[in-house]
């Protein structure tokens, strides 16, 4: 046993390298604030069809000056965690999404107080000391192709947030760690939100704005959906067998105590005939989701509904069929303390939101920062070579996302602007397309104003800091790969 002043065990820190998330955004929003009083706003005028004008530019006669104290609704700095926790309705990113993350961490915190899924996965898979194994291995890897498939059809993206509540434990208490659930259950995800050949919330409006067929160039995104998640499922085997034969090599072995020192609440080796009720009703919701999503166009407030639904049957199946803790007390405590442990998620999302409205939004044709950012950054590209615009794009599209997470709302305002730079820099319409869709999804790996990461990382225990030490080198990996496919598009004439 080591003493209080000797090192941290290997791979487990005993301070983080990277301050707190919370922290990290009070910085944000106090850099936000002095540069409204640096900068000029801008804004566009829209057309007929509500689409920017990209030659309407107009930059503001004075810097915005955001007060340090705002009244009548102006947003100061003092005012930015409450206007933004307030922002938005049912279907916004900021109150519906808040409202969707604890409705999801509320279920699953049922879900998991019966101890179906531990059951009923050791009963497929063995104990816990089984699935490290090579076993295990191929099975990380299986559930990587199957999500990044998700990703790529549906968008699948807040949903992950369910699916790391369920396996992110389970794998940690088989020898893995929190990582590996991240990488399997997130990151393949937005691998294939990036390199998808058919995603409605961001391709498809984008080919739209840009004037293209839907779904046109299909060819070489399936070519590098392919590619991507090859080279996914390689560094995941590799990442995963590291980790399972040396748990403290993990950057998360001190966090991860937590996982590995609780036992789960209930005996995870008697299975039970109730228990693949349980997992036939989750299995459904996972179904009527999908179908809702794809054939309703369902948003946040059906989909929690849904959950919601399975929550209910789930609690009245434990409760009849006496599966795990499960009395009437139990279950409502368990969906309190389910929605408690992703109430972090909410509020990053809540603060997030009142940092751009300090700024002045994200609206391109109200005064704000974001449009001067836009239009300047649009005129950068258009100073270089053909082949350096379309990486600029690329380099482009990937920062805006860190402020604008929303598939569907970056592409409305960015989309109106790269198709015409596209024409007047020599880059095909269809590759700038490209450059939106790769940086709109790589970069939500690490994007602290990303609800779908915050809520996994919350779903996980795992801190932020924790998560940015080790992903950036995989991520600088595909962002790398993102360029290359860029060039070769670029070469191509990609149409």
């Amino acid at each position: 046993m080591s003493s209080p002043t000797s090192d941290p065990p290997k791979g487990a820190p005993g301070k983080s390298k990277l301050p707190d998330t919370f922290l990290i955004l009070l910085f944000l929003a106090l850099a936000a604030f002095v540069s409204t009083w640096i900068f000029t706003p801008g804004r566009y005028a829209l057309s007929a069809k509500g689409r920017i004008d990209p030659t309407s530019f107009e930059a503001g006669a004075a810097p915005l000056r955001a007060p340090l104290f705002g009244q009548d609704g102006a947003v100061g700095f003092l005012n930015v965690p409450f206007e933004g926790l307030v922002a938005g309705d049912r279907s916004s990113t900021t109150v519906g999404l808040m409202a969707f993350i604890l409705v999801i961490g509320g279920v699953f915190g049922v879900l998991m107080r019966t101890g179906s899924i531990d059951r009923v996965l050791t009963a497929l898979i063995g104990p816990p000391d089984k699935l490290g194994t090579v076993r295990g291995d191929l099975m990380v890897m299986g559930l990587f192709v199957a999500f990044s498939l998700a990703g790529a059809v549906f968008g699948m993206s807040e949903e992950a947030i369910a699916i790391s509540l369920i396996l992110t434990p389970i794998l940690v208490r088989s020898g893995y760690d929190s990582i590996t659930g991240m990488l399997t259950c997130y990151v393949a995800t937005q691998v294939g939100f990036a390199t998808s050949w058919m995603n409605p919330f961001g391709l498809v409006i984008a080919q739209s704005i840009s004037g293209l067929p839907t779904l046109s160039g299909m060819s070489l995104r399936l070519v590098m959906w392919v590619v991507f998640t090859l080279v996914g499922v390689a560094y995941l085997g590799w990442y995963a067998r590291r980790v399972r034969r040396d748990p403290t090599l993990s950057v998360a072995f001190q966090s991860d105590a937590r996982w590995r020192d609780t036992a789960s609440v209930v005996d995870s080796t008697a299975f039970r005939k109730g228990d693949l009720v349980v997992l036939a009703l989750l299995l459904a919701t996972v179904i009527w989701v999908a179908w809702g999503v794809i054939a309703k166009g369902y948003y946040l407030a059906e989909i929690a509904a849904q959950f919601f639904a399975m929550g209910l049957a789930v609690g009245l199946i434990a409760y009849v069929l006496k599966l795990g803790q499960s009395g009437a007390n139990d279950l409502v405590r368990a969906f309190g303390e389910g929605a408690a442990q992703l109430a972090p998620a909410a509020l990053v999302v809540g603060i997030a939101k009142g940092v751009l409205l300090m700024i002045g939004g994200d609206k391109p044709d109200h005064w704000s920062l974001l449009n001067s950012l836009l239009h300047a950054m649009g005129g950068l590209t258009a100073l270089l070579p053909d082949w350096a615009t379309a990486l600029g794009m690329l380099g482009f599209q990937s920062a805006i996302n860190l402020v604008i997470v929303s598939g569907s709302g970056q592409a409305a305002l960015t989309m109106p602007l790269m198709a015409p730079l596209a024409d007047l820099a020599g880059v095909s319409r269809q590759t700038a397309v490209l450059a939106f869709q790769l940086g709109d999804g790589l970069t939500n790996i690490v994007a602290p104003t990303s609800a779908a990461l915050m809520g996994c990382l919350a779903a996980g225990r795992l801190g932020f800091s924790t998560w940015i030490t080790f992903v950036w080198r995989p991520l600088a990996g595909l962002l790398l790969l993102a360029a290359a496919f860029i060039l070769i598009a670029q070469g191509l004439g990609y149409q």
